[in-house]
């Protein structure tokens, strides 16, 4: 067989590989779209299995190797594109070898991509917490009336429990968040656990404090972090590696279980966490009603505020904006309409969690 022979075979192959790829990826989306029992199938058998084998492998490890992948993985797309960059340049005698690379590419995506569905992605095409909880929410959303409420509630609760704060190292508040899970989420996947991330506070100037890594089930944070947001963060993690897709789902779920144990550093940071959310809102309806509310707040936190801006200040970057948008694009196409702005939905629901809990006290946390 002569050479555009071998190079047509070459093409149709890698055209069926590429095909036949975008063809399972468009039936996942499809199969898995407001189909409640084949995401209740793929919860039990196969992201809890799975995720319980992953936590106990890598558990295993003293690092994080999710951490490592993307780096490797980092580095590799920035070879990749050199190589194209230089196909590119010497277009007449690379075309085949460029038009090669970018259907091996194209099939490496196609795979990954399957690979992140079974392992994690499913999870996105479950039901949203607060209605598997049945939560009293609003069709209409929170009124002003409402989210001054919660706000006044929340300024309250820091208030009491400042003074109170025990300030713990990363080990105790895995350890004790752990438990915590254990307790409130007996019916939950086994041995949750977040890693300390590799790459420490450079993960800020991406506009990230801690993250899941979908491939290894790994949960990484910046152990750098302030004391009073760091079991939040911790409990929101772990959140994911219970299944939790949705953002504001996972920072729904940390707070449900930060706020249900009696420990102090928990329960300060839950509600510190929540009320910056909440406060955020509150002050672009009403900036002077919001002032009003700040100003009962006690000095400890008004410092902790002021620690959080100088951090967002000293870690601002165009990497942190780049990144914002495309977490942004990445949410939205996995069925979280309102995007990055999801996390904040947390104002809302919590509040709805804490009107359920006045008249239903000591309810079991459950998770679809």
């Amino acid at each position: 067989m002569n050479e555009d022979g071998k190079l047509l075979r070459c093409y149709r192959n890698k055209l069926i590989v590429v095909g036949l790829l975008v063809i399972l990826l468009v039936a996942l989306q499809v199969l898995f779209f407001d189909h409640s029992l084949l995401t209740t199938y793929y919860g039990q058998y196969v992201f809890r299995p799975f995720q319980q084998l992953r936590n106990r492998l890598m558990n295993l490890l003293p690092f994080s190797l999710g951490d490592v992948l993307y780096v490797v993985g980092v580095i590799g797309v920035g070879v990749l594109l050199g190589k194209w960059v230089y196909y590119l340049i010497k277009i007449k005698t690379n075309y085949h070898s460029f038009v090669i690379s970018i259907m091996r590419t194209l099939s490496c995506i196609g795979i990954l991509y399957i690979l992140f569905f079974a392992g994690w992605g499913g999870n996105y095409y479950k039901p949203t917490l607060s209605r598997y909880w049945a939560l009293p929410l609003d069709s209409n959303g929170m009124s002003d009336s409402t989210l001054y409420q919660f706000d006044s509630f929340l300024i309250q609760q820091l208030n009491k429990y400042v003074s109170q704060q025990n300030t713990y190292s990363f080990t105790i508040i895995n350890h004790r968040a752990q438990q915590y899970y254990k307790i409130y989420l007996p019916q939950g996947i086994p041995i949750p656990y977040t890693k300390p991330s590799l790459l420490g506070n450079s993960l800020q100037y991406a506009g990230i404090q801690g993250y899941y890594n979908p491939f290894t089930g790994e949960a990484q944070v910046n152990k750098q972090l302030p004391n009073f947001l760091l079991p939040f963060v911790v409990c929101h993690e772990m959140a994911h590696q219970q299944g939790i897709a949705a953002e504001d789902d996972a920072n729904l779920l940390a707070y449900a279980v930060s706020t249900s144990c009696t420990d102090t550093a928990f329960r300060y940071a839950a509600y510190f966490n929540v009320w910056l959310y909440t406060h955020r809102k509150l002050r672009r309806k009403d900036s002077l009603l919001a002032n009003q509310l700040k100003a009962a707040l006690n000095p400890i936190t008004i410092a902790h505020v002021d620690t959080l801006k100088r951090l967002r200040e000293q870690y601002s970057s165009a990497i942190g904006d780049y990144s914002s948008d495309v977490y942004d694009e990445y949410l939205k196409l996995h069925q979280q309409h309102e995007g990055i702005h999801s996390y904040t939905k947390v104002g809302y629901t919590a509040w709805a969690l804490e009107e359920q809990r006045k008249k239903r006290k000591n309810t079991p946390l459950k998770i679809p």
